[in-house]
């Protein structure tokens, strides 16, 4: 089973990374909002983030709690809506070794 890349992770932070503070959706547009939300547990910085997303770390589970869902645009022209595997030739399931591909064309 293949795992997004660092490149794509930190691609879709640096594109799509919106924290919640506050339950406030807030654009990571310095790191002292991660310093201040998750300086606790040693990350202070958006590459611990990408770091600590891309290797499940220790602090994976309080660094996705505190990044918002990411919102991915549909790829032209690369999926079709079908519902077969995509191993079968459809769109859904594991992408395995194309998964950075398809990330690369959402974001």
């Amino acid at each position: 089973m293949q795992y997004p890349n660092l490149k794509s992770v930190k691609d879709l932070i640096y594109k799509k990374g919106l924290a919640k503070v506050e339950k406030q959706r807030v654009s990571m547009t310095g790191n002292n909002i991660i310093e201040q939300e998750l300086g606790k547990y040693g990350i202070l910085c958006i590459e611990d983030v990408e770091n600590e997303i891309a290797t499940v770390g220790p602090h994976f589970k309080e660094v996705t709690g505190f990044l918002c869902p990411f919102s991915l645009n549909r790829p032209e022209k690369a999926l079709h809506g079908k519902k077969k595997l995509y191993e079968h030739g459809g769109d859904s399931g594991n992408y395995k070794d194309h998964i950075n591909e398809l990330i690369s064309k959402m974001n």
